[in-house]
């Protein structure tokens, strides 16, 4: 399928849908897709995002493989613990906060109607970012993903976070990232003046139907509010 010309210019290779031509005031959904991935993963969801979205997939910028990239690289140990490369998460972490800030202006599309969202190691840039840089969206949508202790240093304040919200999805049975992730997740978030949604439902490391039909709902509930486009 060829892609539409478009008049995003963007640092990193993406796929796009516009939102629906008649929509006065678009908002922008940014995807990030899992590690070993690329930027067509999550865009096969598109089709079923709210018309009123701009979709933007990007891919990430570390190689692991042709076709098969990473926000960041991490290792495992035999005992279980994870050490992430630092370097990389945050040098992804400002990427991703400055092209989502780009894709605004190109589009016109404000801030205030900006969604990151992603999947596994794409829900955990989400997630970081939207904590440690909240100016820079509305919301995020996480998928299946767990909170970096990594990022807890560069929290932003409490009161910066303010009239934002947070989705939080996992798979009950998930044997990549264990469901005690996503709950020790909402457990930080509860103290922090963020609109919390989501839910575990059945099912692996995977979105399945009900859960993609409900984070849809959330973004098309979000989109439907009213309120400043700061």
């Amino acid at each position: 399928m060829t892609q539409p010309t478009t008049r995003l210019h963007l640092p990193l290779k993406f796929l796009e849908r516009p939102a629906r031509d008649d929509v006065r005031e678009p908002w922008l959904l940014v995807l990030l897709h899992g590690v070993g991935s690329n930027e067509g993963d999550l865009f096969g969801l598109a089709p079923m995002m709210p018309t009123r979205f701009h979709v933007l997939s990007l891919r990430a910028p570390n190689v692991l493989a042709p076709d098969a990239y990473a926000w960041f690289q991490f290792h495992v140990a035999a005992d279980g613990r994870r050490t992430t490369d630092k370097v990389q998460e945050r040098e992804s972490r400002f990427l991703v906060g400055e092209l989502a800030a780009t894709a605004c202006e190109q589009l016109g599309i404000p801030p205030g109607r900006t969604v990151v969202g992603g999947f596994s190691q794409g829900g955990i840039m989400s997630l970081s970012l939207l904590l440690t840089q909240p100016a820079r969206l509305r919301a995020a949508m996480v998928w299946h993903s767990r909170l970096l202790p990594e990022v807890q240093p560069d929290l932003a304040p409490a009161e910066a976070l303010a009239g934002k919200a947070l989705w939080i999805s996992h798979g009950a049975a998930d044997n990549v990232i264990p469901p005690a992730a996503a709950q020790h997740a909402r457990e930080f978030v509860a103290s922090l003046p963020v609109a919390l949604s989501g839910a575990d439902f059945p099912g692996g490391h995977e979105i399945r139907p009900a859960e993609l039909e409900q984070s849809v709902a959330w973004l098309a509930g979000l989109a439907a509010q009213e309120g400043p486009p700061a």
